[in-house]
């Protein structure tokens, strides 16, 4: 299950784990302009743990859940078209 708000600088995706077993926490995306920051909570640390992604890493992200295992580098378009 998920939930998606849309806020005024930032669209937040919240993922909820509904697995019968071993249900992890939460996972909320904050998606900028500039970044997507995830965060969860860790009941070890009684915390939240953030990441902060930058758009070309989730660009790279998106790429490689489709792609087999190596080493990869996407150029950009105007490399492509040779200009």
């Amino acid at each position: 299950m998920f939930s998606i708000e849309h806020e005024f600088d930032s669209s937040i995706i919240t993922l909820v784990d509904e697995a019968q077993s071993a249900a992890q926490e939460d996972v909320v995306i904050n998606a900028f302009a500039e970044c997507i920051t995830l965060e969860q909570f860790n009941p070890r640390l009684n915390r939240a743990e953030k990441i902060t992604l930058s758009m070309e890493q989730v660009r790279d992200l998106a790429a490689a859940l489709d792609l087999p295992e190596g080493v990869y580098r996407i150029r950009p378009e105007e490399d492509e078209k040779g200009t």
